[in-house]
């Protein structure tokens, strides 16, 4: 089993498929109404906690890999800075919860291993979620009253994303012929 994370600070998308590519779960914890930083690890540790039975069938973590450079108009040195810090804590917390080390993935490969391909200028998190809508039959989301995607969604499919990616991974490696 693969299991793939969207990490911020705010939500983080939590998935798992099986080596056959079926989605076993497909989630997201909210941290938007926590403010401290430790709050937020605590809320993520004890989500695993929650979570343990999943330390029997996880054979690989996979965390899409925070932001590493400025992009105008998009995050401030601060805001790289803190989103990398969580990244950094998330990970020794999975680490502690699976004793199997962090693998980590750039979202633009995460998102060519699992067939999605954006274009310049698309919005990545729109096109991933379509993406998904189209090809995964259980990938399941619920909707605000206008018509939008409920907080989390998004993350819940850039993880699912990051999990197929990890899968694609290991079979390139183990189903050579």
């Amino acid at each position: 089993m693969f299991l793939g994370l969207d990490i911020s600070t705010s939500i983080v998308g939590v998935s798992v498929v099986d080596k056959s590519g079926a989605i076993l779960l497909c989630d997201h914890i909210d941290l938007r109404k926590t403010k401290s930083f430790f709050e937020k690890a605590k809320i993520v540790k004890q989500y695993f906690e929650d979570h343990r039975y999943l330390q029997t069938v996880i054979r690989e973590v996979w965390v899409e890999q925070s932001l590493q450079a400025f992009r105008s108009g998009f995050s401030s040195a601060h805001t790289l800075s803190t989103l990398s810090r969580f990244n950094g804590v998330v990970s020794w917390l999975l680490y502690g919860a699976f004793c199997v080390e962090p693998n980590y993935i750039a979202a633009s490969s995460a998102r060519k291993l699992s067939g999605v391909t954006i274009k310049r200028g698309e919005n990545a998190k729109k096109k991933v979620f379509q993406f998904l809508l189209d090809t995964e039959d259980t990938f399941a989301v619920e909707y605000t009253r206008h018509g939008n995607p409920k907080p989390g969604y998004y993350d819940r499919a850039d993880s699912l994303v990051v999990a197929k990616a990890a899968l694609a991974l290991w079979k390139k490696e183990n189903l050579k012929y």
